[in-house]
């Protein structure tokens, strides 16, 4: 009887080359199929970073795709925003809290990608800042769309995107249409809760700013055992989805504080005191005002 390990054992194939086995059912040949990098359109992404540095500086690769990536996680927040808000009107209540649990995930990776930016130090910025001109991330059209279906609606914006025709159309647009939270007031009424006609066909293009008649009905969804479960949950996603900004906004100043201090933006604004009066912006006051009231 031979021992299992002599060397008369026979080799299992693969065992000891430190390969795995491609399965026979793994497909190979792509000429006539869709691959992986077609779907995805990767010949066009991964040649979508171009520095302008000269010679090129090792750490422009890092702004860029910083930028780029945030840029296509803000293209899915806005999808899902504008589905939440057609699926509100629709009074599908529960489908449109799903794209905003997609919305708030998406956002914690939107702040979580700030300590990436956070690794480039102030010197290597400064050594390839001047090639970014007077771009800036003040003229993202896709963040001022964000921005602008939750309720932060400055018709003065639009003249930033003036050179770029869709964008400009497109924000235009939003600028005339409800909110999400429009959209949510809108289905309590329905409902049956008390919302005013002023509010419910109020100008849409407006900034919106505090009504304090709509902290009554608040207080009744949080304290009434009988408030449907989807009123409370939404109220209460939309909280998150305001608090998550905030961080985002927060980190996006102390990141840019400790990479350029208080240095002018490259796109004019005045940089990190620009950023901390945006702080200061909420888009669902009502929701943080009722909590003073709960319980009284």
């Amino acid at each position: 009887m031979s021992c299992p390990y002599s060397q008369d054992t026979p080799e299992t194939p693969g065992t000891d080359t430190g390969e795995r086995d491609i399965e026979e059912t793994v497909r190979t040949d792509f000429r006539n199929e869709m691959s992986y990098g077609g779907y995805l359109d990767l010949d066009k992404v991964l040649h979508a970073q171009h520095p302008h540095s000269n010679p090129e500086h090792h750490d422009e690769l890092l702004f860029i795709i910083q930028h780029q990536t945030s840029e296509l996680w803000l293209k899915l927040v806005l999808h899902e925003l504008v589905e939440a808000r057609r699926l509100m009107d629709a009074d599908d209540l529960g489908k449109a809290l799903k794209c905003l649990a997609r919305v708030k995930h998406i956002q914690k990776v939107l702040t979580d990608q700030w300590s990436v930016l956070a690794t480039l130090t102030p010197r290597e910025y400064a050594q390839f800042r001047d090639t970014l001109g007077s771009a800036s991330g003040f003229q993202s059209w896709q963040y001022r769309a964000v921005e602008f279906i939750l309720g932060n609606k400055h018709r003065g914006m639009l003249k930033v995107f003036e050179s770029h025709p869709e964008a400009h159309a497109m924000l235009s647009q939003l600028l005339e249409e409800p909110t999400v939270y429009d959209a949510f007031l809108a289905a309590l009424s329905r409902a049956g809760y008390p919302i005013s006609e002023e509010i419910l066909h109020r100008d849409f293009s407006k900034a919106w700013v505090l009504h304090e008649e709509l902290i009554p009905v608040f207080k009744e969804i949080y304290e009434t055992e009988e408030t449907r479960w989807g009123f409370y949950q939404a109220c209460e996603d939309l909280v998150d989805l305001e608090d998550n900004f905030q961080a985002w906004r927060f980190r996006h100043l102390r990141t840019v504080q400790r990479t350029i201090g208080f240095k002018r933006g490259t796109g004019g604004s005045s940089g990190v005191d620009f950023l901390r009066r945006a702080l200061d912006l909420t888009f669902f006051p009502e929701l943080y005002a009722v909590r003073t009231e709960i319980g009284n």
